[in-house]
């Protein structure tokens, strides 16, 4: 499918790129489920073959769910991890500080207190830094441990684990970060990103570490119940009720929500909307969130505030709150994330405008965002990262110096790929240490290793673009005239939720629309009408573009004619049921 490009850039200063599907696949799909030929299009471009329809729209975990034991060291994990509920064992669990380590942590904690296990959490904070250390191996061996696993880390903490073999601590790796291929010296590592993979199963390799943990657990129960450990009076537990935390935690890592990940977070949503796990019901209370869930609250309600307590407060307190019995505590934790996050807020303003000062005020020599303060908290650096890449559509590279090392976040595009560029990084000894994904990494190194760090990103960069000029790029799913924007076709395109990262929400082209009654509310968002020639007229808004072009040209319009860029969605505000159009960008026709 080739997309079909308008070379003439929008009021937004972008390019819009309106994708080509194969129209007899696309009526196939029409015909064969039913659907409107719009919905049947984005399926066909986003390359859901016929028979793999219904698993997209309707994901269910007893068909995407395969075999544990297809991914290595699976069955190795689990009967150890078996053994240790069986013999009553002190088993201790290294997390991460993000939303998918408290997450994962967190499942593999409830699991083990179903089944008569008390679990030692640490979840190290920013100062230790990301991973296991030899602090924490030292302190799980004052205390006589006897297993240590890893959940949403590991797969390149050589030193540590071979700090831990010479103290006779066996350790099991839950992960799903790139992997090398040297592995360190470990009781088993589970990571479905492992170079000798042979599960053939490719969604598999964009799960969570959340997701890694559940499907870990599911082996273990399975050997357990091998072994008769389940009886009447110790009944097997439901493992479908941690489904919330492991949608929770997939959408936050912003993984591709395909195959068994859809199953995932569309069950956990359904799991979640019950309100059954005590701390995020205090959570939902505390963010105002009446109705049911979707990804969006997940990634940009939730998700902020389990991040903020890991990145300026307490990063334990991620984890605590997940696994809380009592209400009260829980809305007391729930408090003080919600006040995390305000500060959180405030750091990250005053380390994106220094970031900002910084590019803008110096003359680029590569085509990256690569920045670094000596004041810059460690914790607000991925987001600000974030925001500079977005910002500049460029790979971001922001970076914290501390006393002791340099802490690094970088944020990608398509064309670059981050884990690649920091295992080459590392080999060249210009990175202590680093892992992440395509699009999204970590890194640590001396400061005197900056500007080396610097040029080498920077060739690595420019030599992946070839030197072309990167503009912002729309791609657009359809087209869709303002009369048939209804109530049920938004419902038809719901179909294809959850939205997230590898099936964002449809962009969809409205032609020739006029802007009527445009005003400026709230926080310079604007709202008006489209109107076609055919006499439909649809509500729509735009945010946060009453001081930009968009905005400029949607409140001075009369009568001039426009191409509109958005997504649909049904408007259920006060218990009406309509829709509404989200506008991200316009052009003159």
């Amino acid at each position: 499918m080739i997309p079909q490009a308008d070379n003439e850039k929008s009021l937004g200063g972008n390019l819009w790129k309106t994708a080509v599907c194969n129209e007899r696949t696309a009526e196939l799909i029409c015909q064969r489920f039913n659907l409107p030929y719009l919905v049947a299009k984005i399926l066909t471009i986003r390359g859901i073959s016929p028979d793999c329809v219904n698993d997209f729209i309707n994901p269910k975990l007893q068909t995407l769910l395969p075999d544990p034991s297809c991914l290595k060291d699976m069955e190795k994990a689990a009967k150890r991890i078996a053994e240790a509920v069986i013999k009553k064992q002190k088993v201790a669990v290294i997390g991460d500080y993000d939303v998918d380590g408290a997450t994962s942590s967190s499942v593999l904690r409830l699991y083990f207190e179903s089944v008569g296990i008390t679990p030692e959490i640490h979840i190290p904070d920013r100062e230790e830094g990301y991973g296991p250390s030899r602090q924490a191996v030292d302190a799980f061996a004052a205390i006589g441990t006897d297993l240590i696993i890893t959940v949403d880390c590991g797969t390149t903490a050589f030193d540590t684990f071979e700090y831990a073999a010479e103290k006779k601590i066996p350790v099991i790796v839950l992960d799903h970060h790139e992997a090398e291929v040297r592995l360190p010296p470990v009781y088993a590592l589970v990571n479905p990103k492992r170079l000798d993979d042979e599960s053939g199963i490719e969604y598999l390799k964009y799960m969570a570490a959340v997701g890694v943990v559940f499907v870990t657990i599911v082996a273990v129960n399975r050997e357990l119940r091998r072994q008769n450990f389940f009886t009447p009076e110790n009944p097997e537990p439901n493992l479908m009720q941690w489904l919330d935390l492991v949608a929770l935690g997939t959408v936050c890592d912003v993984v591709p929500l395909k195959g068994l990940n859809r199953a995932f977070v569309r069950q956990g949503l359904k799991i979640m909307s019950r309100r059954t796990n005590v701390g995020l019901r205090a959570l939902f209370d505390k963010s105002g969130i009446s109705e049911a869930p979707s990804a969006f609250h997940l990634g940009y309600v939730l998700g902020p505030k389990i991040n903020a307590c890991g990145r300026v407060g307490d990063a334990a307190f991620g984890n605590k709150l997940l696994c809380m019995k009592d209400e009260t505590q829980a809305k007391v934790l729930a408090d003080k994330l919600g006040e995390y996050n305000e500060q959180r807020k405030d750091i990250e303003n005053y380390v994106l405008l220094n970031a900002i000062e910084m590019l803008e005020g110096t003359p680029q020599t590569y085509p990256i965002a690569f920045v670094a303060g000596n004041d810059w908290h460690q914790g607000v650096i991925g987001i600000v990262a974030g925001k500079l890449k977005e910002r500049y559509n460029l790979p971001a590279f922001v970076m914290s110096v501390e006393a002791d090392e340099v802490k690094g976040s970088a944020r990608s595009i398509p064309q670059v790929d981050l884990g690649a560029l920091i295992i080459s990084a590392k080999e060249k000894g210009l990175i202590t240490k680093g892992g992440g994904h395509t699009m999204a990494a970590g890194f640590s190194l001396q400061e005197d290793k900056i500007e080396a760090f610097r040029e080498f990103v920077g060739q690595y960069v420019k030599e992946k673009l070839g030197g072309e000029a990167i503009t912002p790029v729309i791609d657009i799913d359809g087209e869709l005239d303002a009369a048939g924007a209804t109530v049920e076709m938004a419902e038809n395109l719901e179909l294809l939720e959850p939205y997230g990262s590898g099936n964002g929400e449809p962009k969809l082209l409205l032609r020739h629309v006029r802007i009527n009654k445009a005003a400026i509310i709230g926080s310079g968002h604007v709202k008006c009408f489209l109107g076609s020639d055919n006499g439909g007229s649809l509500k729509a808004i735009a945010f946060r573009v009453a001081d930009n072009d968009i905005g400029n040209a949607m409140l001075t319009a009369k009568g001039e004619i426009f191409d509109v860029v958005g997504v649909l969605r049904r408007d259920n505000w006060q218990g009406r049921n309509s829709v509404q159009f989200i506008i991200d960008d316009i052009k003159r026709c």
